[in-house]
């Protein structure tokens, strides 16, 4: 019988979240649990949150995880906006000592790659067809492109240059917290950045996420490009059930 109920966890910058999934329905069920990402953000230190949630939740089953970096077949190869020591982790192989499950039991995912699998199954129809990019706007940039609905796993275009810095030094949300930006001010930098990036893209659609999509009536109007720009609609919380989803699925890239 196949599984409707999945595991979610998304690792981010600045907080640590996980959740019991509804996968015929791609809904959390109950509450998501969230815990501050440790300082320093260690492999060690960051799997004994890990732990903690899912022994908050009383989970024992498979475990999807994301992380902010590039992950092939269970390893991270990059660490944005985490420690550094994360960089060549075997995280599957981490995950599961510390969780007590084995290898097979743990999906490792890319945070945006996770967030826009659960956009193109569970949010709107249009995504599916053609080019599509997700992007996720949070303590950095995340971004997951698709053609017709299937993943190009690994993207990193939250760190293409533009007018001299990498974009997420300019226009990712926590930016716009540190320096106190207003909407509007902070939205000119974002269609600054989506601007460079149809560009060198040419995407039929944008899918904008991460925490800042729950105030997205007061930014997504301001954008002014080629390329139409809808809202995630699991918001914060698609990377979760994109987690669940390849857990129970088996899914890695």
């Amino acid at each position: 019988m196949e599984a409707t109920r999945g595991f979610g966890i998304d690792i981010g910058g600045s907080g640590i979240k996980g959740a019991l999934v509804d996968l015929a329905q791609g809904q959390l069920i109950g509450d998501r649990i969230r815990i501050d990402t440790p300082k320093p953000s260690t492999p060690e230190a960051v799997a004994d949150v890990v732990a903690e949630i899912t022994g908050q939740a009383g989970w024992d089953g498979p475990v999807g995880v994301t992380l902010p970096a590039v992950v092939k077949k269970g390893v991270a190869h990059t660490a944005a906006n985490i420690d550094h020591k994360w960089i060549g982790t075997d995280a599957d192989a981490l995950f599961a000592k510390r969780l007590g499950r084995g290898v097979d039991d743990i999906a490792m995912l890319n945070d945006a790659d996770a967030a826009g699998m659960a956009e193109i199954r569970w949010g709107d129809p249009i995504a599916r067809r053609g080019v599509t990019a997700l992007l996720t706007f949070g303590t950095g940039i995340g971004s997951a492109v698709f053609q017709d609905g299937k993943l190009v796993p690994n993207t990193e275009f939250g760190h293409i240059e533009v007018d001299g810095f990498d974009a997420e030094k300019k226009a990712a949300a926590s930016v716009k917290d540190n320096e106190d930006l207003s909407y509007p001010e902070w939205a000119e930098r974002v269609n600054r950045y989506l601007s460079v990036l149809e560009n060198l893209i040419w995407p039929d659609l944008f899918i904008v996420g991460g925490g800042v999509s729950k105030k997205s009536h007061k930014w997504v109007p301001l954008l002014d490009i080629r390329t139409p720009v809808i809202v995630a609609s699991l918001q914060n919380n698609a990377g979760i059930v994109g987690a669940a989803a390849a857990a129970v699925e088996g899914i890695e890239h």
